[in-house]
């Protein structure tokens, strides 16, 4: 019986280490993942590879991409010009400091573990000794995958992609009940009168347009197509401005801007200002293409156009 009992305790004992060892193994193999919020990873960015904070806490931006990274919930310590004005991210970054390029000093102040900006920005070697910089060329992306990109940079492609799919339903489902009220020939015109300079635009230059024309699916007028289409804008006078407008138009216009055209017989003949068809939109802000405007400006097209 002893004898018996011999192998069966040394086998228990085997299966016991057995065990033992493939909980250690799952458990290196879990290591990884619990540690990659505490580590970096490298990102292979327009530039070449950058090793980034895999999990950052202090970041500045030198871009127009600050609401791609506050939609993420990632801490942003200091901004552009640009950003810090804008109103619908006056709250969020209420504790974030204004800087910029040539002000090298005040960004080493606020120690960044991270630092975005444009590929044009200045003192780039000089940035990238203060913390890793990874910059990015405006319009190379399309919006949404832009979007995505800076969510791979943050670690967070996952929820970026999300939002994404969930931003591509709810513009395209807007889109179709728009059209099916104004109708799917109706035109649709983007304009911005900024300083003195009145502007057109084409389908990828913010102010809405990649939510009208790209994922709504509104029609331009044939002018705008021709002249607006390829740069993205196009500068015009207030004598050809019947030209470009649409059926409908969508107005951006800063406060302080020079708004007498609206009061020339011109502009009150078109048929889409006699037909009560200008929706007028906030300019100081209306240049950012991130989730917080876009979200912002879906729901102005929605109300503008369906009352809702």
């Amino acid at each position: 019986m002893k004898k018996l009992l011999i192998p069966f305790t040394i086998l228990l004992l085997l299966l016991i280490s057995a065990c033992g060892n493939t909980e250690q193994g799952e458990s290196k193999e879990a290591e990884p993942k619990e540690d990659k919020k505490s580590g970096t990873f490298t990102y292979e960015s327009e530039t070449g590879p950058v090793e980034v904070p895999a999990d950052p806490k202090r970041v500045v931006l030198l871009s127009g991409f600050t609401g791609n990274v506050m939609q993420l919930g990632v801490n942003i310590v200091g901004v552009d010009t640009w950003s810090k004005n804008n109103p619908r991210f006056e709250e969020e970054l209420k504790d974030a400091e204004e800087v910029s390029e040539d002000n090298l000093e005040k960004i080493i102040e606020l120690e960044p573990d991270l630092i975005i900006a444009l590929s044009t920005v200045k003192n780039y070697d000089k940035l990238k000794e203060i913390a890793p910089t990874v910059t990015y060329t405006w319009g190379k992306l399309d919006y949404l995958s832009q979007h995505e990109e800076i969510g791979k940079l943050l670690n967070k492609e996952e929820e970026a992609k999300k939002w994404v799919a969930d931003f591509k339903q709810r513009a395209e489902a807007a889109g179709e009940d728009i059209r099916a009220k104004i109708g799917e020939d109706a035109t649709v015109s983007v304009f911005e009168i900024f300083d003195k300079q009145l502007y057109v635009f084409g389908d990828n230059w913010a102010r809405g347009t990649e939510i009208l024309y790209q994922a709504m699916d509104l029609k331009m007028p044939e002018k705008v197509k021709e002249m607006a289409l390829k740069d993205g804008y196009y500068a015009i006078s207030t004598e050809v401005l019947p030209e470009y407008s649409g059926d409908y138009i969508i107005l951006s216009k800063y406060s302080d801007a020079d708004h007498s055209f609206q009061e020339t017989n011109t502009y009150k003949n078109i048929p889409a200002v006699k037909n009560n068809r200008v929706f007028e939109m906030e300019g100081n802000g209306a240049s950012f293409s991130d989730p917080i405007t876009l979200d912002a400006q879906l729901e102005f097209f929605k109300e503008s156009f369906l009352g809702k």
